[in-house]
């Protein structure tokens, strides 16, 4: 009887961008999450709890997703034009370093 030696490789979780719509690796994404108090903000860990949308490290995506209203609808309310400017300065700031 042979043994098998069968160490199965990790399933990578995929998430898809509101932005752009592609689908990439979890870690490679950048998380937003609705509060339970309604806060509209980044979650760097992943693991806050809310409703979460991912979305690419790049204000490009995230201005597509502001131009469809796909960030809106993946969160379920409406995100005023103050949180979109804050979003786009904190992703400049992860990006930067």
């Amino acid at each position: 009887m042979g043994e098998k030696n069968s160490v199965r490789p990790r399933k990578v979780p995929l998430r898809q961008c509101t932005g752009c719509g592609e689908r990439k690796e979890k870690k490679e994404l950048v998380r937003i999450i609705k509060t339970p108090e309604d806060q509209i903000m980044i979650d760097l860990t992943g693991k806050k709890n809310g409703r979460g949308a991912y979305i690419c490290n790049s204000t490009e995506c995230l201005r597509q997703a502001r131009r469809r209203k796909s960030l809106e609808r993946s969160l379920k309310t409406v995100i005023p034009d103050e949180i979109y400017e804050e979003l786009e300065k904190e992703m400049d700031n992860i990006a930067e370093g």
